[in-house]
């Protein structure tokens, strides 16, 4: 555990009221426990309570694919805090497929549903409170394989390229209001499902062989930082992010995979 604990940081959101998409496991697990850890009300959503919620945390199951599931969560919201100060956007993933032209038209506009456009539509919803507040933090969470997407992925990392550029844009539309927009983009990190979408992807006939870039370094990892990220990890970037030392933070993407898309 890698929790931040000490001084003036260990209850730096006292009195936010924070929503963490896909929260019952992974990373977003671990963004609900720091928050906690940090003062914060949170209300934690998924599809299911699959996994462990942590403790503390009010939870809601929501599916944000769809219009009618983001408007349910925002109710959700606003009838358990009155509001939200912080919104994280972990829910997403992709099942790879064998390439472009493999890839399913419903499994390419599911993609986008999960990726970006649940992020759009509860942002939209969520927002108004916001503005009016004059203050808020959203993170969103892309991946760091964006600038180097493979065929299996090719509708994930089209998601979440979109994902990027809508919030960089939305960084700028909200800064007047005093609300932050980053976005945090994990590389290889050892949750649930990510393991589960490596299993999915070595199962697929033809799959590429990824050669030496993917290679096992001396320490068995193909991080060249030689080990593969853990949720809190990323848990930890995303309570900077919305906490007040990165008060002059927007708009920014911040990439944490120990190396392993900087090869080159």
């Amino acid at each position: 555990m890698t929790t931040i604990e000490s001084g003036s940081q260990m209850r730096e959101l006292k009195g936010k009221r924070a929503l963490v998409t896909g929260g019952s496991r992974g990373i977003g697990a671990a963004v609900v426990r720091q928050f906690l850890d940090a003062g914060a009300e949170v209300l934690a959503t998924a599809r299911s309570a699959a996994g462990t919620v942590p403790e503390g945390a009010a939870f809601v199951a929501a599916d944000v694919r769809t219009r009618a599931g983001a408007e349910a969560l925002a109710a959700a919201a606003q009838e358990t805090f009155g509001g939200v100060d912080i919104l994280v956007h972990n829910a997403g993933g992709a099942r790879p497929g064998g390439g472009s032209s493999a890839i399913p038209d419903e499994e390419w506009q599911d993609a986008l549903n999960l990726n970006l456009l649940a992020s759009v539509r509860l942002n939209s919803l969520l927002t108004p409170g916001m503005r009016e507040r004059r203050s808020g933090m959203i993170v969103h969470v892309s991946s760091a394989a964006v600038p180097t997407p493979v065929a299996p992925f090719l509708h994930y990392t089209a998601a979440k390229a979109a994902l990027e550029n809508y919030s960089r844009g939305l960084a700028l539309e909200l800064a007047p209001f005093g609300i932050r927009v980053n976005t945090v983009s994990p590389g290889r990190t050892a949750t649930p499902g990510g393991e589960a979408t490596r299993e999915q992807w070595a199962r697929l006939d033809g799959a590429p062989d990824q050669g030496d870039a993917a290679a096992p370094s001396e320490t068995g990892s193909v991080v060249p930082l030689g080990r593969d990220g853990r949720p809190d990890d990323i848990a930890n970037a995303v309570l900077f992010l919305v906490s007040g030392r990165a008060s002059w933070l927007t708009g920014s993407s911040l990439a944490i995979d120990g190396g392993e898309f900087h090869r080159g």
